[in-house]
C-alpha cells in the first residue's frame, strides 16, 4: 500500500492541505479562505476556531481526492503564519479571545513605552532573541490580552490559561489536547525565546509579565509532537498519525528549496518579499535589521537563518492594476516592461509603508522617480519591476556583508516570481543565476520533507535534494559598467524618499 505525507498549511488569509508522494511532487490538495477581522485601525484577528475548522475542512478534501486510506498516510507537518498569538483555556480549550494576527499594531504604543522604560531592552531583546522590539512579534500581544480580558492576567498565573502561535493551536487540536507544544522556529518568533540556548527566557517572560507556565514545550522542528485524535469527525483516515514536523512558514520555504547549506539563500516573492539566508549552525545577530531566527533542528544540530523582509513586491503590481490603472492583469506588467529597452531613466520606489531593512525608514514614502515628456507607462511597468528586484538586492547584499558568505545563485518562489522580466533583471542585478523551483508551494512542501526525514520516508537530505527542480534558471547577463550605474541612481531615488512623511510629536 502506498504512502504519503501529509501537510498542513495554516496562513494568513487561508488554509492548506496537500499530500506529497515519495518523489516530492503533490498528488491533491485543497486550500479555503477564512473571513478577516478588522475591529479597530490598525488592528487585525482571526476567529481561532475559523483556523481550525478551515484546516479539517482542506484535510478531508485532500484526502478524499488522493482516495486516501487509513494506513497511508506515514507523517504529517504543520506550517504557520508566524507571530500569530492564541490564548486559550487549558481544561475547555475555548480561545479566551480572537487571534492577534502578526501585521496587527495595536501594541506598537506598548513597544515604544517599553523602549523608553529601558534604554537597554532593545540590546537585551536583540542579543537574546536575535530580533529587533517590535508589535510584529507574539510577546506584547499576549501581554495585551492578559491586561485587557477581565481576571485572565490571575487565571494564567495558575496554569488555567495556555498561549500558543497557530502551529500550537493546530496541535492541540489535531491531538485532542493532549499537545501543548511548538517548535524552535515558531518560538524564536515571540521575543521570549533565546536562541542560543533554545529555551525560554525568564527574564523576558518576567519583563512582559507573562507566566511561563503558559508557553508551550519548545521542541526541535523534527519531532515527535503527538498523534492525531480518533475523535475529530472526518478525520479518521489519519487517527493515530504522528505529526513529526512543525516550521514556521519561511523557515519552511527555506527547507522546501533544499537551502541546506551555509550560504544557501532564498526569495519568496509574494505581497512583499521575505529573504532568507541559511547561516549555519552559530546565529548571527544582525547589527544593521535583519532578524535572526532558528531555522529547524533534525538529529540534534539547529540551522538557523538570517531574514529579511521587503514590505512591498507583488502588492507594487497589484497597485499598479488596481489603484493607476495602468493594467488590467498582472501578467501584463510584463509585457509592457519589455516593449522598451530600458528605464529611461525612470525609478519606482515602492516605499507605500515605509523601507526595511537596512533602510528601516518608517517615514519614507513611494515615489516615481527621473520622469521626462518622453516616459510612457511601459517605462512605469518597467521601474516596477525592477524595484522589487533593488529591494531584494538591498536585503542579499547586507546578507553577504554579515554573513561573509558570497552568493552564487538565488533560488526563488512565490506567486510574482512567474516574471520573467523581473527574475532575469533580478539576476542581472545581483550578478547570480536566479534558480525558480517548480513545485510553487515550497512552505508546504517543506515541511511535509522535514517530517517525512525524522519518520523515514526520506532517508537523507542528498535524496532530498535530488527532488527539488528547476523550473527556469536565469543567468547574469548586464555589462558591469550598466549595473554599477543603475544601483547607484537606485540609491540615489532611495536618497529622495527618506523621512518623507512628518514624524508626529
Amino acid at each position: 500500500m502506498e504512502k504519503y505525507m501529509l501537510s498542513i498549511d495554516q496562513g494568513t488569509t487561508s488554509s492548506r492541505a496537500m499530500i506529497f508522494g515519495k518523489d516530492g511532487a503533490c498528488v491533491a490538495s485543497a486550500q479555503e479562505p477564512f473571513e478577516q477581522h478588522f475591529p479597530k485601525p490598525g488592528w487585525v484577528e482571526h476567529d481561532p476556531e475559523d483556523l481550525w475548522r478551515t484546516v479539517c475542512d482542506c484535510i478531508r478534501q485532500a484526502l478524499a481526492k488522493a482516495n486516501i486510506r487509513p494506513g497511508q498516510i506515514a507523517g504529517i507537518g504543520i506550517t504557520n503564519q508566524r507571530e500569530t498569538t492564541i490564548l486559550w483555556e487549558k481544561n475547555t480549550g475555548r480561545p479566551v479571545y480572537n487571534a492577534i494576527v502578526w501585521q496587527c499594531r495595536r501594541t506598537a504604543p506598548l513597544v515604544e513605552k517599553l523602549k523608553a522604560s529601558d534604554p537597554e531592552f532593545v540590546e537585551k531583546v536583540r542579543e537574546k532573541t536575535g530580533l529587533v522590539p517590535d508589535a510584529y512579534f507574539s510577546a506584547t500581544k499576549i501581554q495585551w490580552i492578559l491586561e485587557e480580558v477581565p481576571g485572565l492576567k490571575a487565571r494564567a498565573g495558575q496554569g488555567e490559561i495556555l498561549f500558543g502561535t497557530v502551529d500550537s493551536w493546530i496541535l492541540y487540536r489535531l491531538t485532542g489536547g493532549t499537545s501543548h507544544a511548538t517548535d524552535y522556529s515558531n518560538a524564536s518568533r515571540t521575543m521570549l525565546f533565546n536562541i542560543s540556548t533554545l529555551s525560554w527566557d525568564e527574564e523576558l517572560c518576567r519583563f512582559f509579565h507573562i507566566p511561563m507556565c503558559m508557553l508551550p514545550q519548545a521542541l526541535p522542528g523534527a519531532s515527535e509532537f503527538g498523534y492525531v485524535s480518533t475523535d475529530i469527525p472526518g478525520l479518521e483516515a489519519i487517527a493515530g498519525v504522528g505529526i513529526y514536523s512543525i516550521l514556521g512558514d519561511q523557515p519552511a520555504a527555506l527547507f522546501g528549496q533544499t537551502c541546506f547549506d551555509r550560504g544557501d539563500i532564498k526569495n519568496t516573492y509574494g505581497t512583499g518579499c521575505f529573504t532568507l539566508m541559511n547561516v549555519g549552525e552559530t546565529p548571527i545577530i544582525s547589527r544593521r535589521g535583519l532578524v535572526t531566527s532558528a531555522a529547524w533542528s533534525i538529529e540534534g544540530k539547529t540551522t538557523y537563518a538570517l531574514e529579511g523582509s521587503v514590505f512591498n513586491g507583488g502588492s507594487t503590481i497589484q497597485w499598479l492594476r488596481d489603484e493607476l490603472k495602468l493594467i488590467d492583469h498582472a501578467s501584463d506588467c510584463d509585457v509592457l516592461a519589455e516593449t522598451v529597452p530600458d528605464n529611461a531613466g525612470v525609478y519606482l520606489v515602492p516605499a507605500f509603508s515605509g523601507l526595511g531593512a537596512p533602510y528601516w525608514d518608517m517615514y519614507a514614502r513611494g515615489a516615481i522617480l527621473g520622469l521626462t515628456r518622453g516616459s510612457t507607462k511601459a517605462h512605469i511597468a518597467r521601474a516596477a519591476l525592477e524595484g522589487i528586484a533593488y529591494q531584494v538586492y538591498d536585503l542579499v547584499s547586507l546578507m553577504e556583508e554579515e554573513s561573509d558568505c558570497q552568493i552564487t545563485t538565488l533560488k526563488v518562489d512565490g506567486g510574482a516570481s512567474v516574471s520573467r522580466f523581473m527574475m532575469q533583471f533580478q539576476a542581472d542585478i545581483l550578478n547570480c543565476k536566479v534558480d525558480r523551483a517548480k513545485e510553487r508551494e515550497t512552505t508546504s512542501q517543506g515541511v511535509a520533507y522535514l517530517g517525512g526525514l525524522f519518520c523515514g520516508y526520506w532517508k537523507d537530505m542528498d535524496e532530498l535534494r535530488n527532488l527539488r527542480h528547476c523550473d527556469t534558471l536565469f543567468a547574469a547577463n548586464m555589462q558591469e559598467e550598466t549595473r554599477q550605474k543603475l544601483l547607484a541612481n537606485w540609491k540615489k531615488a532611495v536618497s529622495r524618499v527618506a523621512s518623507w512623511e512628518e514624524k508626529e510629536e
